[in-house]
């Protein structure tokens, strides 16, 4: 038999409410939609969601493309004109 515990958090009233409200329609309670989370987070030995950043990479991704930004800003050529452009694409 395993012992039970209790679990208190604080969160905005707005986000508790919305979250209710999905939960609702899928049938689950908030103490339940907590406890998936949480057994999630053991099996899985971490977060449990695909965390991205507000531009819908993840961490790693849009680390690389910063990276790759700055490498090609480092290597690349500028020209003066567009003829001068297009002389050297012409090469």
């Amino acid at each position: 038999m395993t012992t039970q515990a209790t679990l208190q958090l604080r969160i905005d009233a707005k986000t508790k409410n919305a979250a209710r409200k999905v939960f609702d329609e899928i049938g689950i309670d908030m103490s339940g939609a907590v406890k998936l989370f949480l057994t999630n987070v053991i099996h899985r030995q971490g977060i449990p969601l695909d965390l991205r950043t507000e531009n819908g990479f993840t961490l790693a991704q849009e680390q690389a493309l910063i990276a790759e930004v700055e490498e090609a800003k480092q290597s690349s050529r500028k020209y003066a004109t567009v003829d001068a452009l297009m002389a050297d694409l012409a090469r």
